[in-house]
């Protein structure tokens, strides 16, 4: 999980990207009435700007909030850390299925003002299965994996990298040393011998 907040917005960013793109699709499938190869691509033109809402309200409202009613719920000393994350997740979409669903239901659907209510009721409705089920068992598993990718396993293979340099130099410089002295040591003998020759001479 993020320790910092960069690290919160890199794990936020890639989390709106999984989940507003799987939605987007779910969406436009149900409108479509079935799931094709363009399903795909046209969730691309609305991936962008529903991504920047997501990401607004998940970064400034939601996330905040979800964190803040899991420790309520749950003791974060006495629990395991899968069930604290398990519940931010269920939390997150039981306010973000909703608010979601209410920015489609006014820039997508445009329904008449009479059932303005009743549309957004509809589509949260079925949104909510969809989110649950693909934050718990998909989204949210994979971003996490993707995380921890970015934050653990490359800075601890970059620290390795950079340990075995530093050993290979430090070995290096060990055999030059050793080298050197076994120079001066040669130098030093060979001169007490020069030394008993020129008395001879």
């Amino acid at each position: 999980m993020p320790k910092n907040l960069f690290q919160d917005i890199v794990f936020t960013l890639i989390m709106v990207v999984v989940m507003v793109y799987a939605m987007v699709c779910y969406n436009i499938a149900l409108d479509f009435g079935e799931l094709n190869d363009t399903v795909f691509v046209a969730a691309f033109s609305e991936l962008w700007y529903m991504g920047l809402i997501a990401f607004g309200f998940e970064i400034l409202v939601v996330g905040p909030i979800a964190k803040k009613l899991a420790f309520r719920i749950l003791n974060p000393e006495k629990t395991q850390p899968i069930l604290l994350t398990l519940a931010i997740s269920g939390i997150t979409v039981c306010f973000m299925c909703p608010i979601m669903s209410l920015m489609a239901t006014l820039i997508i659907k445009q329904p008449a003002a009479p059932d303005f209510f009743a549309v957004w009721v509809q589509t949260t409705a079925f949104n909510f299965p969809m989110a649950l089920c693909w934050q718990i068992f998909y989204a949210g598993p994979l971003v996490r994996l993707i995380f921890r990718t970015i934050f653990t396993y490359i800075p601890s293979a970059v620290k390795k990298r950079k340990a075995r340099g530093v050993q290979s130099e430090v070995a290096c410089t060990t055999a030059g040393t050793e080298v050197a002295e076994k120079k001066v040591s040669s130098v030093t003998d060979s001169a007490p011998s020069q030394n008993s020759e020129e008395n001879k001479s």
